[in-house]
């Protein structure tokens, strides 16, 4: 299941020295918490420890219980709390929930809005929640802002689409936010056409900052691009990144990369493009993810990656490090992460998992088992790669050679789209999928300390 180590094709004037650029985060929640969809890193990795391995539905599950309806987010776990944000298929609505972490039962829970979705693919509660640990806010792809304190205490609500206008996708909008140091981050990368009869002619594609205590809209930067209809659309969650001592948030989406300072919104740098033709079908669905100096942008529709370097201004093909030169690693839907110095890119259309070196040098890549598609992002931790797909099969891989370790079936015949990434939290998984939540761990005792 294992292929050759191989390269990936250098820039034309090759790689210039990367570990100038350092990165720490600034994070003030306990390391064993998973505060928002990319963790407490931001990069898809956790440095939890001594995580199970060995699981199934009938050994290793410390408690399960019932979604209301699909959703692509991730539960977010902070102390003894899991935030959810969920959809009521049978009423047709919004909520936000919390559950304990330690059994399970519902700590409280609140309908958001009616209103379910606008295409057959996804819903409204795609995006995930984010916690800071003093407030826990819930976005959903009806323009809705939500935010409660831990105990479900409502602390303030407004809507993005009343706010700035009707958004502009093809289909449901799904971009998680990001809160980075006392900002709140809300991506809207949109057609600057009406599609469907939604959105309004000159539609613009900003990047929303707002003070996460009261609602206030800190600022809104208008990020400009010349990507054409479905290629202005994004999905995607910006990501805080340190680049010579400075902190900036990384965006991707409208056929470009761009750097933006985190308290004016400002662009530091720009990147671009993937679609040179300016094709209009290219949705961006991947986030960036940042490491050892770079940024990784996966372009769609079995297009190839493209690893930059962090500069100023618009970049041209020097800040290119590496790009990948065949379909053999490249990703339409899974975020990559980072960990142990490398990336590891799961690909839903070459049915792979790839450990990358930040010099494009590909250590080992699994194929994935089955036909069933995996478009959950993966989570690396504890020296493992944790996949699911479509149907709730969960994949470990040993992260240092790529071997296959476990697979167990979690899924339902219900269960036909699982979009959500394992996530892992006080020596814990977290799976959740079309129909269930479940809390994973090597025994009983480990969840009650």
């Amino acid at each position: 299941m294992k292929r050759p180590r191989h390269f990936l094709r250098p820039s034309i004037l090759g790689l210039l020295a990367l570990g100038s650029l350092h990165t720490t985060f600034p994070n003030p929640l306990r390391a064993e918490d998973w505060a928002q969809w990319r963790g407490p890193e931001f990069n898809g990795s956790t440095t939890e420890k001594g995580l199970p391995s060995q699981f199934s539905k009938e050994a290793g599950v410390l408690w399960s219980a019932p979604m209301s309806g699909p959703s692509a987010s991730t539960p977010i776990i902070f102390g003894d709390r899991v935030f959810l944000s969920s959809v009521d298929k049978d009423n047709q609505s919004t909520h936000a929930q919390c559950l304990n972490r330690t059994n399970g039962k519902v700590r409280w829970q609140t309908k958001i809005s009616d209103g379910l979705r606008r295409d057959e693919r996804s819903n409204y509660s795609s995006p995930s929640p984010v916690t800071d640990g003093k407030r826990v806010i819930f976005f959903y792809g009806n323009g809705d802002l939500a935010v409660f304190d831990l105990d479900g205490k409502p602390l303030w609500r407004r809507n993005i689409e009343q706010d700035y206008g009707e958004f502009a996708f093809q289909w449901t909008f799904s971009a998680s936010p990001l809160l980075f140091q006392e900002r709140l981050y809300l991506p809207v990368l949109q057609r600057d056409q009406p599609v469907h009869n939604r959105g309004k002619e000159g539609a613009e594609s900003f990047l929303l900052c707002i003070e996460p205590s009261t609602g206030k809209t800190l600022w809104r930067h208008v990020r400009s691009t010349e990507a054409q209809a479905e290629s202005r659309e994004a999905f995607t969650t910006p990501i805080p990144y340190e680049v010579a001592g400075k902190w900036q948030i990384i965006l991707a989406g409208g056929d470009m990369l761009s750097a933006h300072d985190p308290v004016s919104g400002d662009e530091i740098w720009r990147w671009g493009t993937w679609n040179p033709t300016r094709i209009g079908h290219w949705r961006l669905v991947p986030s960036p993810v940042a490491g050892a100096g770079l940024v990784l942008a996966c372009a769609p529709k079995k297009s190839p990656i493209f690893a930059v370097k962090p500069g100023a201004g618009v970049l041209d093909e020097k800040a290119l490090a590496w790009t990948t030169s065949d379909r053999a690693l490249s990703s339409d839907v899974p975020t990559p992460a980072f960990a142990q110095g490398d990336f590891f890119v799961l690909s839903d259309v070459a049915k792979s998992l790839s450990r990358v070196a930040p010099d494009g040098t590909i250590k080992w890549t699994f194929e994935t088992p089955g036909r069933i598609k995996y478009e959950a992002s993966p989570l690396v931790a504890d020296n493992k790669v944790f996949l699911v797909n479509f149907n709730g099969d969960v994949v470990v891989v040993n992260a240092q050679d790529g071997t296959l370790v476990h697979q167990a079936a979690f899924g339902t015949p219900d269960d036909k789209q699982v979009r959500s990434m394992i996530v892992a939290a006080n020596g814990l998984l977290f799976l959740r999928t079309d129909t269930t939540l479940f809390c994973i761990g090597k025994d009983k005792d480990s969840s009650a300390k």
